[in-house]
């Protein structure tokens, strides 16, 4: 039998053995007035509680005597009037933060006919709800039960999840580590029933609000298309928010043609805030190659510059997001983004300490530019070289991956190496960023180091020693990264090496003051 608490824990309770006669062996009660609905008839009790309450009591004796005789599960039935649950005026019985609606949850699953398992699996599935009573919960997976069963101690578990236990040759309780007397298990039905009842009535209202979410986005949609002015802002707003509140909308939007609806609306007289609304909404869209296409039009790529100049940071970020979604199609031209304009946008937006989520995103963007050969000539002359070089000591992790990365690139270019020659904290920070974050960062970061050393040796070379470079590669040399990064170590070692005596060299290669 399932017994509740008021805060929703739950435990099995074995019931005392019956004899032929129906009545338990461990008391002389009446089958029908089970023993903890007795009271005893005492002076006390009669005083301390009111007419009301015992005509209450009576009646749930009354309603027990009828379920047993009617072959009703009695103990689901005690388990919405234990006592420590309170009954509002709406017909819903409340415990803790949970509340089940005993007029509307189903009585049989969402098809009717009792319980079905795989439906119970889908429900789970596509609910995913992080609120689930713990009466529900596995102890051992921490995940709801599909086929509840209960050992002999009184706790219950998802059968896969015992068995699997069991067959590690554990003789005990997962929970209370009691030994087990009996290694049999009893299905759980009356849990199952209550599990199945839980996520049904869950599972309808998350259809009811979907179907909801629907019928307002079509709503919306139609409204879109007869508005103008402030109107048409305003409806975009409301759209956005349904767009990135509800993942079925974004569904129902591009089923209904929303995409090429919302893309038409960018254009040469476009304003900043319905165009900032526009990319809010794509943003959140899976774009089929038809869209992406669509929103390459130069028209449409000079709204999204303006808006990346001159926007919030907000609608900055989601520029950046748009146009490297529109990177990813195959047909997509480098001459897109081989946009002054473009490009001097994306470095102010990575200048702006104030924002890092707009950092990241700006060097996501400029990373993916520099994967195209004809553009980082135009990315070098706008001064992108000393710009990102002066940032590295203030980026975190994958930040600084992606500046190595762009400088990493841009130092193939000649004049990307003489920028890099001449800019006085290349050498430094980058010798500083060797074995300290990751292997790709220190693998552009050697790059970089032999690009610039390679270019003037005597200059560049030296200063990289003195800067603690050759104890550096020395331990990347000595540690287990790829064979490829050791041997060009070696090389940029050997290179350093050349404007210092034997002693003095090995000298600059102890490790204590690199370490201090």
């Amino acid at each position: 039998m399932v017994t509740a608490t008021g805060d929703m824990t739950a435990r099995v309770v074995h019931a005392p053995t019956e004899s032929k006669t129906g009545c338990s062996r461990s008391s002389g009660l009446s089958p029908f007035k089970p023993h903890f609905f007795h009271q005893p008839h005492n002076e006390d009790y009669n005083n301390n509680k009111s007419k009301s309450q015992r005509a209450e009591r009576e009646r749930e004796r009354e309603l027990f005597s009828r379920d047993c005789c009617s072959g009703r599960d009695s103990s689901l039935h005690l388990l919405f009037r234990l006592p420590a649950w309170r009954k509002d005026g709406e017909g819903k019985l409340e415990c803790g933060v949970h509340a089940l609606d005993l007029e509307i949850s189903p009585k049989d699953g969402i098809l009717g006919g009792g319980v079905d398992k795989l439906e119970l699996k889908k429900m789970i599935e596509e609910l995913d709800l992080c609120d689930v009573p713990s009466v529900f919960i596995c102890p051992i997976s921490l995940e709801p039960m599909e086929d509840p069963v209960t050992l002999c101690t009184g706790q219950t578990y998802e059968r896969s999840n015992i068995l699997k236990w069991f067959s590690l040759g554990h003789l005990t309780c997962p929970t209370t580590m009691q030994e087990l007397w009996d290694d049999s298990i009893t299905p759980n039905r009356t849990l199952l029933l209550l599990t199945y009842r839980w996520f049904s009535q869950r599972y309808l209202q998350m259809k009811k609000r979907s179907e909801d979410v629907q019928g307002r986005v079509i709503e919306l949609l139609d409204t879109l298309k007869r508005v103008k002015g402030q109107a048409r802002v305003q409806t975009l707003k409301e759209l956005r928010q349904v767009v990135v509140t509800h993942s079925s909308a974004k569904k129902t939007v591009v089923d209904e043609g929303g995409v090429a609806l919302v893309s038409s609306l960018l254009g040469p007289f476009t304003s900043h805030a319905v165009g900032s609304e526009v990319i809010g909404i794509l943003v959140n869209l899976t774009l089929d190659s038809e869209s992406k296409t669509n929103l390459m039009q130069p028209a449409k790529i000079s709204v999204m510059v303006d808006m990346l100049n001159e926007g919030t940071i907000d609608t900055k970020i989601n520029c950046t997001r748009i146009i490297e979604m529109l990177m990813d199609e195959k047909d997509f031209r480098s001459e897109i983004v081989s946009s002054f304009s473009l490009l001097v946008g994306l470095l102010r937006l990575v200048k702006d300490k104030r924002y890092p989520n707009g950092v990241s995103a700006g060097l996501c963007l400029l990373r993916t530019i520099c994967s195209y050969d004809q553009v980082r000539s135009l990315v070098v002359s706008i001064g992108a070289v000393s710009l990102l070089v002066e940032l590295l000591p203030c980026l975190n992790s994958d930040c600084l991956e992606s500046a190595l990365f762009i400088l990493d690139a841009l130092s193939t270019l000649p004049e990307g190496r003489v920028a890099l020659k001449d800019c006085p904290q290349t050498i430094p920070n980058a010798v500083k960023l060797l074995m300290k974050i990751s292997e790709s960062c220190t693998q552009y970061a050697i790059s970089i180091l032999w690009q610039v050393c390679k270019l003037a040796p005597e200059e560049c070379a030296s200063l990289a020693v003195e800067a603690g470079l050759a104890a550096k590669l020395l331990l990347v040399i000595q540690s287990d990264c790829n064979p490829v990064l050791k041997q060009r170590s070696s090389e940029l070692l050997k290179l350093c090496s050349h404007n210092y005596t034997a002693t003095i060299f090995i000298s600059k290669c102890r490790l204590t003051r690199t370490i201090q």
